[in-house]
């Protein structure tokens, strides 16, 4: 028995392990509660502010991190809207509301323009997923949310 267990572990430790990439993105609101969304360098799409998480990183801190570096905003996390998983990206996403503690919006080679949007008319090319997000955020829920997003 006790050479099986040995031989189990060895097996296991010989697959390959699957890894998961991970996300953070702010929804931040203003007062006349619209939604700010940058739109991305790389591609013709307009989306939360946010990104990759780095390893060795929590993800509130991905969230900060990434705000500032995306739209020079320095922001403090104040809940966890949700946590979101895309199965066809083996990714884990979560989203936060953010409020703005200090900065301006500023363009960077991430974002090359930031605007305020109204939840009503945000603009055709964004992903429907940061739709959702951004709903949930919202809806003010008294949990986080989690969803599968396809």
């Amino acid at each position: 028995m006790k050479e099986d267990t040995q031989t189990l572990l060895v097996t296991h430790k010989e697959k390959p392990q699957h890894t998961f990439k991970g996300g953070a993105f702010a929804i931040i609101f203003n007062n006349n509660k619209e939604v700010l969304l940058c739109h991305r360098t790389d591609k013709d799409l307009w989306n939360l502010p946010g990104g990759r998480q780095e390893k060795g990183e929590a993800p509130w801190e991905t969230v900060t991190r990434e705000t500032k570096e995306e739209v020079g905003l320095i922001v403090k996390v104040e809940k966890l809207v949700g946590q979101y998983f895309k199965p066809k990206a083996n990714e884990n996403c979560v989203a936060y509301l953010c409020s703005v503690i200090a900065g301006e919006p500023t363009l960077s080679n991430e974002a090359d323009d930031i605007q305020y949007f109204s939840v009503d008319a945000l603009p055709e090319n964004i992903s429907q997923k940061q739709v959702e997000r951004i709903k949930d955020a919202l809806a003010e829920y008294s949990e986080p949310v989690l969803r599968i997003q396809q």
